[in-house]
């Protein structure tokens, strides 16, 4: 069979066709009486062969030395394959999400285009001090902020980006609580401690929402963020904060503050009371919870307590009862 009619029956070009000549890919068994090329079905076959391996992303190179290899072995090519195809799936995944980035600024000119660029390199640079001063610079891209902090694992810089949306105010709300949706524990923590620094009712309503988070973590996060602002739905997981001795005075104070209304205070000493029968350690805890907290009900509690059977929480409790 002729080049022409090879290229018309494969769909290989004759200028490919003779490249793979050139090459020694393909080289045609036989000629013509007149020096034409002739390609018998085994080259035929082993042009599909060529192109089949092309289809692959395989070099021309790479198919030469997998064609004249007889211990070949197909299974390390394709994971080799996969490695690099999945590489340059990530490359482009970047390159999508830092369009789609630029996209989201709506730059004016090139001049904005620019801008957010430089932002862009800055906050995804792999040293943490250049992604902290890009933080810090003044910026109004305050998604590109909220994307960042939340993928963001150094301190330092987290706080610097937190910093910089707090300043920005509410503006990156969207995106955080996005991050809250996200099946990464690590992103739903970030994002809640980002959330916990911006104003406003819209935010202390996201911060409500992640009370009921899988993650202790978060839930614990989003507690002392929305008790401080007065949600009282934070109480079971502050009071669970108590108990278990995580960040308990820090949860203790949200708690006293809370029990300003007197309906809140009774029934958050409720809660308290029913910690007591847990070891010494949660008694004591309780005790010094109670401490914080105003009026009659928690001195009452905190009497009782000295009573304790256990002689430290008797006297802790004392103490505080006495201090009040």
């Amino acid at each position: 069979m002729l080049i022409g009619e090879v290229a018309r029956r494969s769909g290989v070009s004759t200028r490919m066709l003779r490249h793979y000549d050139s090459l020694g890919l393909v080289r045609p068994t036989g000629r013509t009486v007149g020096g034409y090329r002739e390609y018998s079905e085994a080259d035929i076959r082993r042009i599909f062969h060529v192109e089949g391996l092309r289809s692959l992303g395989m070099s021309l190179r790479q198919i030469g030395q997998a064609l004249a290899d007889p211990a070949f072995t197909p299974s390390t090519l394709v994971g080799d394959l996969i490695r690099r195809t999945e590489d340059r799936l990530k490359r482009e995944q970047e390159l999508l999400e830092r369009l789609r980035a630029i996209d989201a600024s709506e730059p004016s000119g090139w001049d904005g285009v620019l801008h957010v660029v430089g932002l862009l390199h800055g906050l995804d640079s792999p040293d943490p001090s250049r992604r902290q001063r890009a933080a810090l610079a003044p910026v109004e891209d305050v998604p590109l902020l909220a994307k960042a902090v939340l993928s963001e694992a150094n301190p330092n810089v987290a706080g610097a980006l937190r910093w910089a949306l707090a300043r920005a105010g509410a503006d990156g709300l969207a995106g955080l609580a996005a991050g809250l949706r996200s099946d990464d524990v690590d992103v739903r923590r970030r994002a809640v401690l980002a959330i916990a620094e911006l104003p406003g009712d819209e935010a202390t309503a996201v911060l409500a929402g992640a009370l009921a988070d899988p993650d202790p973590a978060v839930r614990r996060h989003a507690a002392l963020a929305a008790g401080g602002r007065g949600t009282t739905a934070a109480v079971p997981v502050l009071v669970g904060m108590v108990a278990d001795g995580t960040n308990d005075v820090e949860a203790a104070e949200v708690l006293g503050t809370l029990a300003g209304d007197a309906g809140l205070g009774e029934r958050i000493v409720h809660a308290l009371a029913d910690e007591l029968a847990g070891p010494p350690a949660v008694r004591i805890r309780v005790a010094q919870a109670l401490a914080e907290l105003p009026g009659t009900a928690a001195q009452d509690a905190l009497r009782r307590l000295g009573d304790d059977e256990d002689a430290a929480v008797a006297l802790i409790a004392s103490a505080l009862a006495g201090e009040r």
